[in-house]
């Protein structure tokens, strides 16, 4: 089942599944998800009616499955990051507990009246979720596409009737990331800014959301291509200003022009620029950023700039150099040469 179809059989009058396994990277809609399961179960009361199980415990899922809920007539029991769905591709059988309750969701099925949730990070397809494939609910989430988060955030911005135009949300989501929850909370103030009836701007997003570093970094390339050094001093400035430590803002450079040289490759050898420099399927609409950016930069400039990032790396962790000042020189360096 996608997020999506989950979304609306939680939002309908059918009653819960007895067995959902919740996974993926998508952390804020399987949050949802789960809140609307609480929910629609109705009343809920630890260690009575609810339970709430993790690595540590879940060797008693299966007692809490079969025991009565006092004075209740069901009972929620929540699994997080269970342990159960790691794989070990040295051996052919699981853990003792992955076989015991791998065996005991294959062999029985729950009553009605229990609703058990797994919520992991990630799952191997081992047998315990070979079992909870045959019996019950199993949704991945994953990073939504652009299109999707564009027409999530309209839908929000719609429901305090502000007005936002696709492109606008588009330029919103390269200069805050794809992350959905860090969205909301940036699309919020834009729509509490606009006010009802009003119109989120490119120059409202500029003015009050926060830019993601990989954003700012590709404006401080831009600045870089164009030998326009006070204006990438600048922007490194405003980096260092918001606290971004020296170290990150040197690794988030390094593997910007990391991928500006896969770029460059991807093209002449005629392959998919997006699956070479490492894109998620939501962050393809990157792929002209990088395109429009490699214009800048000779194949031996981004060689010689990767390699003088490197050097500055082993350097200043040796002392040799303060790590600000040797990345300020490479920066000046490049737009004098």
């Amino acid at each position: 089942m996608t997020s999506d179809l989950l979304e609306k059989e939680l939002n309908s009058d059918k009653p819960l599944q007895s067995l959902y396994l919740l996974y993926g990277e998508e952390k804020f809609l399987l949050g949802n998800c789960v809140k609307k399961i609480k929910k629609k179960f109705g009343e809920i009361l630890q260690g009575i009616n609810y339970v709430l199980l993790d690595e540590d415990s879940v060797d008693d899922l299966i007692y809490n499955i079969e025991s009565p809920s006092f004075g209740y007539d069901k009972k929620l029991i929540i699994v997080k990051n269970s342990g159960l769905f790691k794989k070990d591709g040295r051996k052919k059988q699981g853990t003792p507990i992955q076989e015991k309750i791998g065996s005991y969701f294959s062999e029985n099925d729950l009553d009605s009246s229990v609703t058990v949730v797994f919520i992991e990070d990630t799952v191997d397809k081992n047998n315990v979720f070979e079992s909870i494939s045959k019996k019950g609910i199993v949704v991945e989430f994953t990073e939504l596409t652009e299109m999707a988060l564009i027409a999530r955030l309209k839908q929000i911005a719609s429901l305090y009737k502000v007005n936002v135009d696709n492109q606008v949300l588009k330029y919103f989501i390269e200069v805050s990331g794809t992350n959905m929850q860090f969205l909301i909370n940036e699309i919020r103030k834009l729509i509490e800014l606009a006010g009802p009836n009003g119109t989120i701007t490119k120059d409202s997003i500029d003015n009050l959301s926060i830019k993601q570093i990989d954003s700012v970094i590709f404006d401080l390339t831009d600045n870089l291509g164009n030998k326009k050094i006070n204006q990438a001093l600048e922007v490194l400035d405003g980096l260092i200003y918001n606290k971004e430590p020296v170290q990150k803002i040197l690794i988030t450079l390094y593997n910007h022009f990391k991928k500006l040289y896969l770029c460059n490759l991807a093209i002449k050898e005629n392959k998919d620029i997006a699956t070479s420099i490492g894109l998620k399927p939501n962050q393809t609409f990157l792929v002209s950023k990088y395109k429009k950016q490699l214009a800048f930069f000779k194949e031996s400039e981004l060689k010689k700039i990767l390699n003088e990032f490197l050097d500055l790396d082993y350097n200043s962790k040796n002392g040799k150099i303060d790590l600000e000042i040797g990345l300020r020189s490479i920066l000046c360096t490049y737009c004098c040469s």
